[in-house]
């Protein structure tokens, strides 16, 4: 197997030795850092984000300053150094070129980070999640997630993020891989509430293990959804992870009913002091027989969340990204293996987590198998789903692309508890999408001509 050449080593090795150096003098040296990526990044791969981070940046009192700054001095040096290391080193300046070459060659998607569940079970049990359904009848062992790293890093993929069922059901087994893969960068968006002084220590350990911690608002909005005492745990997790000076980040799933809890400057400014460096939000889908539609946010909702993630961008020291309003950003929808994918914890290999329909699974084929089966290559020949990249989904956005994927590519529901109708799952949607349409036309509208005065 190859996974880095001399020259792909000695660029680590340079960079553990610039992360050493700024440490002693943030404000003067991580201009420093910006050269040394520009000047080492041969393929191209993330000049324009460096570009951008340098133009931010310019004005000290930014709030983009604050945050790139807030990395040397409130999160632990070997965790910054592991973190460039697996995610911008490893992850786009040497894996994104060879994704895509292999791209190219292979004529399908090839993904930038994999998404895996390594358990189905779950100490929670939130109202209108899938993974409730299923309890603890399914899991991916220990060998077969070290296999879909090690095919992975043969693709030129170093970012592995883990969903569930909740992931820290599998501590023990997420520390192992993170020992067994030290070039590579894990995330786990978790519900936090297994997060003890003990597991926090071994991240620190092993330094490349970083959790999205869910949260739906405040006390009342988060454990109304999630069960009382939640956000008892939630933020003493948070605590154990900024006193050890650990990394780590929280995922907001807005629904109708927490959309001003979640979206208040209040709460970004709570989640900023208890030490948050990101923010991931993702609106509610109806998927499962135990969705609940209502939870569905409206058009209303969903521009002003989308109007307020991107002010508090230009104004407050945590990276926000939406995983539907930012489609403009990354040209569409990024799942069937564009930038990502799924695979669930019975091993089917998925296209995006919000849609449980498979034609491969990892016990039976290899990563690049699957990439090249009849539903990624429709993901590959239909994306973007829309012009509009405001509304990138096939699903959410765009009534029948995906029923028309599924069933052409003869894909079944992986729901093993209730198998669901694609054309079920999209028609409850449809209303959702047809009130979004006009509202995200106008937004796109808007956004360009703003871009176009610019220039």
């Amino acid at each position: 197997m190859r996974y880095k050449s001399a020259s792909e080593s000695i660029k680590s090795f340079g960079l553990r030795q610039l992360v050493s150096y700024i440490s002693k003098d943030p404000d003067k040296n991580i201009p420093k850092l910006l050269d040394w990526l520009e000047k080492h990044d041969k393929g191209g791969t993330t000049v324009n984000q460096v570009r951008m981070i340098r133009e931010s940046i310019s004005d000290t009192n930014s709030n983009w300053y604050k945050l790139v700054k807030s990395f040397w001095t409130d999160i632990d040096k070997g965790v910054v150094e592991k973190l460039l290391i697996g995610a911008v080193v490893n992850g786009s300046m040497i894996g994104s070129p060879r994704q895509v070459r292999l791209s190219k060659q292979e004529g399908c998607n090839v993904p930038w980070a994999i998404l895996m569940d390594p358990t189905s079970a779950c100490n929670l049990h939130c109202t209108g999640c899938w993974a409730a359904e299923y309890g603890n009848k399914l899991n991916l062992s220990l060998e077969q997630l070290d296999d879909i790293i090690r095919q992975g890093k043969e693709l030129g993929v170093y970012i592995y993020l883990y969903s569930g069922g909740e992931p820290l059901v599998r501590k023990k087994d997420i520390i192992t891989l993170c020992e067994k893969h030290p070039d590579c960068s894990f995330l786990a968006f978790t519900n936090g509430t297994l997060i003890d002084e003990a597991f926090a220590d071994e991240m620190l350990r092993v330094k490349n293990f970083v959790p999205a911690i869910s949260v739906e608002g405040f006390e009342q909005a988060t454990d109304s959804r999630r069960g009382e005492g939640t956000y008892k745990a939630v933020t003493r997790a948070m605590s154990i992870l900024k006193e050890r000076r650990l990394l780590f980040g929280i995922s907001c799933c807005y629904t109708s009913q927490n959309c001003e809890d979640i979206g208040s400057e209040k709460f970004i400014d709570d989640m900023i002091e208890k030490g948050a460096k990101f923010a991931w939000f993702f609106t509610y889908m109806p998927v499962g027989a135990d969705a609940v539609p209502s939870l569905m946010v409206t058009a209303e909702q969903r521009a002003d969340m989308f109007r307020k993630i991107r002010e508090y961008r230009k104004t407050k020291p945590i990276f926000t990204m939406d995983f539907w309003n930012d489609g403009e950003f990354v040209g569409g929808c990024i799942a069937g293996g564009r930038a990502y994918l799924h695979i669930n914890a019975n091993g089917d290999i998925e296209p995006c987590a919000f849609i449980h329909y498979a034609d491969s699974n990892i016990k039976e084929k290899t990563l690049l198998e699957a990439l090249k089966s009849p539903l990624f290559m429709q993901y590959h020949q239909n994306q973007p789903f829309n012009e509009n990249h405001l509304r990138p989904c096939p699903l959410l956005d765009n009534p029948g692309r995906l029923t028309d994927m599924v069933e052409k590519s003869g894909a079944k529901s992986t729901d093993m508890q209730s198998p669901e109708d694609v054309r079920a799952l999209s028609e409850k949607c449809v209303h959702a999408a047809q009130c979004w349409a006009g509202t995200a036309d106008k937004l796109w509208n808007e956004s360009h001509y703003c871009h176009h005065m610019r220039r």
